[in-house]
């Protein structure tokens, strides 16, 4: 269990993090999602210790992450994938790490075999890995401790195709076996395949959150038939706000009333669906435009 409250944190006259509250119940996956700059990096490093707060708090399993007992057992945080020793081996980076925590050295060629890491690779210098095997020592050293939360902050970073698919199944089994996941992303997509809760943040406040359901339900109804054009007038005859997009239409409208419309013009529907990708990610821009800082680390 995450709970934050009120967090806020301010860089002199400038608000990095601004009053934003939310929880992660356990057994779910949270998307943090915001543009580059938006302060979900700052967030997590505050929920974690490693930045100061100026007011509110946050709480993991029930305490601040400074005052449980080993963090290491009972946090996985990644915050920055690349933030490793380079001239060390991947196994002795989690050699050292499980040594701070108290983990057998068997737990080491457990969590290296979770990832994917190979025998060769994990006896490699991490000056010589990709950013993508950087990311999986990364998300190895978080589950070094086998902790039941984690924080995750741009983990899809660097993994290819194959590599997100993993990560999502991963996370999907953590999450489904009791876990709690907090995982960042500029990334609205791949959040949203393992989600369960999204939480929008833009220039350090919380634009939007809830389920992934409700989210997408806000995003309207989407709907692909052999005559768009006709069943657009349909629907525009009924009175209902729709706005065409290149996959199809988006409607304002639950999708039993645009199916109906659909059947008493005779129009045959090739996809009926709530939300979508396309309507929620047209949400999100909408949401974040004016407060999104491009350029400027977040």
């Amino acid at each position: 269990m995450i709970t934050v409250e009120n967090l806020t944190k301010r860089y002199g006259g400038f608000t990095a993090v601004d009053n934003i509250s939310f929880e992660v119940r356990p057994g779910s996956v949270v998307g943090f999602l915001g543009p580059n700059g938006a302060g979900k990096s700052t967030a997590m490093r505050m929920m974690t210790g490693l930045t100061p707060v100026t007011s509110g708090r946050s709480t993991i399993l029930g305490k601040s992450y400074r005052d449980l007992h080993n963090p290491g057992r009972q946090v996985g945080v990644m915050l920055d994938a690349s933030a490793q020793h380079p001239g060390r081996t991947g196994r002795e980076v989690l050699r050292l790490a499980g040594i701070q925590i108290g983990v057998p050295k068997s737990r080491v060629e457990e969590a290296l075999a979770i990832v994917g890491l190979t025998d060769e690779e994990a006896s490699r210098r991490v000056r010589n890995y990709s950013l993508g095997m950087r990311q999986r020592l990364g998300l190895a050293s978080a589950l070094l401790g086998q902790p039941e939360v984690l924080i995750l902050d741009e983990p899809a970073n660097g993994l290819d195709p194959q590599g997100i698919h993993w990560m999502r199944g991963l996370l999907r089994n953590f999450a489904d076996g009791g876990g709690t996941v907090l995982l960042s992303s500029h990334l609205l997509h791949e959040v949203q395949v393992i989600a369960d809760d999204l939480v929008m943040i833009g220039r350090g406040q919380i634009v939007a959150m809830g389920t992934k359901d409700e989210l997408l339900s806000r995003g309207g109804t989407t709907v692909r038939s052999n005559d768009d054009a006709a069943l657009l007038a349909a629907l525009q005859r009924a009175g209902v706000t729709v706005n065409d997009i290149s996959s199809g239409l988006v409607v304002d409208a639950e999708p039993g009333v645009v199916g109906q419309i659909a059947l008493d013009e005779r129009i045959v529907l090739l996809e009926l669906r709530s939300g979508g990708g396309e309507a929620l990610e047209e949400m999100f821009l909408s949401l974040t435009a004016a407060t999104s800082r491009e350029g400027t680390a977040a």
